[in-house]
């Protein structure tokens, strides 16, 4: 789908409105236009307000729910690394078309390797403003995005506000996209 295009809701459909952070259910036959569609999830104008909808609840508008992810059996640290990077990058800040990885909120990414063999992910972040209601929203999508992969068996996640997030924070190509550049 593109942006702006029209969506109808064919079942209630959980959600979250932008930006206060507060769960809403939109009810079956509610029509919108969608904003955002990144990541895992969508972002969609309801009568004057903004919702992210999750990817899971896509059929909810007649789009197709994103396929689960495959990892292969016995993949090595770097390659979960690497999978754990690509997922924090299907997680997108609902107002900024912008993933969190190009936008500079990710502090740091530990890995540590469980008795078991599988692992366990630390994530540090922040956020555009210590006061985004979307705070909880984003370190929900993380840890859920992060638990997609086999072989994560817990996802701690901390919301820090030191340093304070600035643009310097930001890749080259999201200052480019947002204009900072």
């Amino acid at each position: 789908m593109r942006k702006s295009d029209p969506v109808r809701f064919h079942r209630a459909c959980e959600a979250t409105l932008i930006p206060a952070g507060t769960s809403v259910v939109i009810p079956e036959g509610t029509e919108g236009t969608l904003t955002q569609a990144l990541g895992q999830s969508f972002t969609v104008y309801l009568g004057g307000n903004l919702v992210r909808v999750a990817g899971r609840d896509a059929d909810a508008m007649g789009l197709e729910v994103p396929s689960p992810l495959v990892i292969p059996k016995g993949a090595s640290r770097e390659e979960v690394e690497a999978l754990v990077w690509n997922q924090l990058g299907q997680c997108y800040d609902p107002e900024i078309p912008i993933n969190i990885v190009d936008l500079g909120l990710v502090y740091e990414c530990k890995l540590e390797v469980l008795e078991t063999g599988r692992y366990r992910v630390r994530i540090r972040m922040t956020l555009t403003a210590p006061g985004c209601g979307m705070g909880g929203m984003l370190t929900h999508d993380v840890r859920e995005q992060l638990l997609e992969i086999p072989s994560i068996d817990s996802v701690d996640v901390e919301l820090v506000f030191d340093p304070p997030w600035n643009s310097s924070r930001m890749s080259d190509a999201a200052r480019l996209q947002t204009g900072l550049f």
